[in-house]
């Protein structure tokens, strides 16, 4: 199989998408986000597809869409849909799969099954997603042990939003993880400041380090 990388964050929200598609982008990778809810306006798949630059070939279809833009256990509910997490099984592909979960670890799937229970039945190294901002120290942590406690490779965690050094250090010694890079907010979001921020601020070496 080829190199896969999970993008999950400590929240929802907090620019995994952004990253996902920059990191597909680079890796000259497909994407995949295995369940999208809430269909109107971009879609995740949508938004990766246009900061990416990838073309139609590299965005695997979602297993399930959703209307209603809500946890993916309560839209499947309310929208008669029955969604079976055993189905949910890594697409081959012949180059990097960049998977974007939904919201943080512990989001339900179903009333039975969390997205971190998916993540640690494939065994594919996460990158984690944190914001910067006051509170992320808990978030990241707390994410940070429910990964471990699962089994579930860690490459690192990809901060996001302005420079907080006291903050991404102290995450980075107590939670004894690597710092990936830390994507500053863009403005204007483009696919070629996307691709420069990821470029500039980014350890890409982390990802050349991992075999399929």
């Amino acid at each position: 199989m080829s190199r896969t990388f999970v993008v999950t964050g400590t929240d929802t929200g907090i620019g995994k998408t952004v990253v996902a598609a920059g990191l597909a982008g680079l890796l000259s990778g497909a994407y995949w986000k295995p369940v999208q809810s809430g269909l109107d306006g971009e879609t995740d798949s949508q938004t990766a597809a246009r900061l990416g630059e990838l073309p139609p070939e590299r965005i695997l279809p979602e297993a399930w869409r959703l209307t209603r833009p809500l946890s993916p256990h309560r839209a499947a509910e309310l929208e008669g849909v029955i969604i079976d997490p055993d189905r949910l099984v890594l697409p081959e592909v012949e180059r990097p799969l960049i998977v974007e979960g939904a919201g943080g670890l512990m989001v339900p799937l179903t009333r039975k099954t969390l997205f971190v229970d998916v993540f640690a039945r494939w065994e594919a190294p996460v990158v984690l997603c944190a914001r910067t901002a006051l509170g992320t120290i808990n978030h990241t942590l707390l994410s940070i042990e429910a990964l471990r406690r699962r089994d579930i490779p860690l490459l690192g965690v990809a901060f996001l939003g302005d420079a907080m050094p006291d903050t991404e250090c102290t995450i980075a010694g107590m939670g004894e993880v690597r710092v990936l890079g830390r994507l500053p907010l863009l403005d204007p979001l483009t696919p070629m400041t996307l691709r420069g921020a990821m470029n500039t601020y980014f350890d890409m070496a982390a990802f050349d380090e991992v075999k399929g």
